[in-house]
């Protein structure tokens, strides 16, 4: 099976629509920041864990995600299960740690209130003084969830997105061979950085590889001529490089080509190749022949983001995919880095007086048709900035005079 560059043309490339890119009142506005957390991160799909995460019951991964809080755990039959991490009580936390396990119930820490592993209310602290409760109606508040491919994501509130193996079904095919659900954590956890950057600068950045060549000598080492972005269309978008001729010149990149071993069920055009699936509107899965991994972006401030994610290896592996897990994750760390003054310097730039919008090239379509799929949910950014505590209110008329209910772009 070929499925490289040939079967996965760049799809959904004519409906960028826009070369000026966002406002840079777009990356300042705090009423924009708000509807943001609520349009974009509480309706649209965001991935917490991996259910190899949880593998026993009792285990539990916790999240937060611009103010809810999303918690992940294994009920006493082995059923994966998502909860607000809220406790009926006083609305406490009912789980402090990032992961663990909470053994056969949960526990708030706060007065002690007991809940079973499936959710529902054992026990209140002390409840002769308090009412009879239903244990299920005082039971933790469910939280809509999906399984995909052994990845948990969770949705706050209902939104425009469809489930998210329709979101991501048209990849189907590419990843089947990935077997991401057979995919172990790396040990490490969830890791976390705070950057004093607006969240859709980090996405900006990301969501081209035009400055390849000029800012990550180590990708360009890696990659050559051979990386291409197609643009977001209807939610996901894919990018793709197949390693370049010859041994590398730098240490990481010509002992990861060295090392890396062959894996068996990944086709020709994948057994030397990195893959990359955006999902609008944070996140990344990157697929490589020794790991997978996501990363996402989450809003704090309208200067202010958390960037988290977490690596997963073969559960088979050996020190030789091991050390080629060790590697390709130098290359990346040391790509972050590289990105992380781009990020900075894109956030400066709205400041500037002298800052008039962007020009975007045609190789970074990616960056198009993200902001086409940013105003499609936000119109009132191809106006200029509304008076404060208006935003809402203009945004929810250009929506209505386009017609537009809770769609994404084609």
């Amino acid at each position: 099976m070929t499925t490289g560059r040939t079967q996965y043309p760049q799809q959904g490339a004519e409906t960028a629509r826009d070369r000026s890119g966002l406002p840079a009142w777009g990356y300042f506005s705090q009423d924009l920041l708000e509807q943001e957390k609520e349009d974009l991160f509480r309706r649209h799909w965001q991935v917490i864990c991996h259910v190899n995460d949880i593998p026993d019951p009792g285990d539990f991964f916790t999240c937060d995600i611009v103010g809810d809080r999303a918690l992940i755990v294994r009920d006493s039959e082995g059923t994966v299960r998502a909860f607000h991490n809220l406790c009926r009580h006083r609305g406490s936390r009912v789980l402090g740690d990032e992961h663990g396990n909470c053994r056969n119930s949960i526990v708030c820490p706060f007065h002690g209130w007991v809940y079973n592993l499936d959710g529902t209310l054992r026990s209140p602290a002390q409840p002769d003084s308090l009412p009879d409760l239903d244990p299920v109606e005082w039971g933790l508040k469910p939280l809509e969830f999906e399984v995909w491919n052994g990845f948990v994501f969770v949705r706050f509130q209902p939104g425009p997105q469809p489930s998210v193996s329709e979101l991501l079904g048209r990849w189907d095919q590419e990843l089947a061979q990935y077997r991401m659900d057979r995919m172990v954590p790396d040990g490490n956890g969830a890791w976390s950085t705070e950057v004093e950057v607006n969240w859709k600068c980090i996405r900006d950045v990301d969501n081209e590889g035009y400055h390849v060549p000029m800012a990550h000598p180590g990708l360009d080492d890696l990659f050559g001529r051979n990386y291409f972005d197609e643009p977001f269309c209807k939610g996901t978008s894919r990018s793709f490089s197949g390693f370049r001729a010859g041994d590398g010149r730098l240490w990481s990149v010509r002992n990861y080509k060295k090392i890396l071993p062959n894996v068996p069920e990944l086709d020709s055009d994948h057994k030397r190749a990195w893959l990359y699936i955006g999902v609008f509107p944070n996140f990344v899965f990157g697929l490589y022949p020794d790991s997978i991994y996501f990363y996402q972006e989450i809003p704090v401030e309208v200067g202010r983001t958390i960037q988290r994610g977490a690596v997963y290896r073969h559960p088979e592996e050996d020190r030789r995919m091991r050390a080629a897990r060790y590697l390709s994750g130098r290359i990346d760390r040391i790509t972050s880095r590289e990105d992380e003054m781009l990020t900075k310097w894109t956030w400066e730039a709205a400041f500037s007086s002298a800052y008039d919008g962007v020009l975007l090239s045609d190789l970074e379509r990616g960056v198009m048709s993200y902001h086409d799929h940013l105003r499609d949910v936000f119109p009132v950014l191809t106006e200029a900035e509304p008076e404060p505590g208006t935003l809402k209110e203009r945004n929810d008329v250009l929506r209505a005079k386009a017609g537009q209910s809770w769609e994404l772009p084609t």
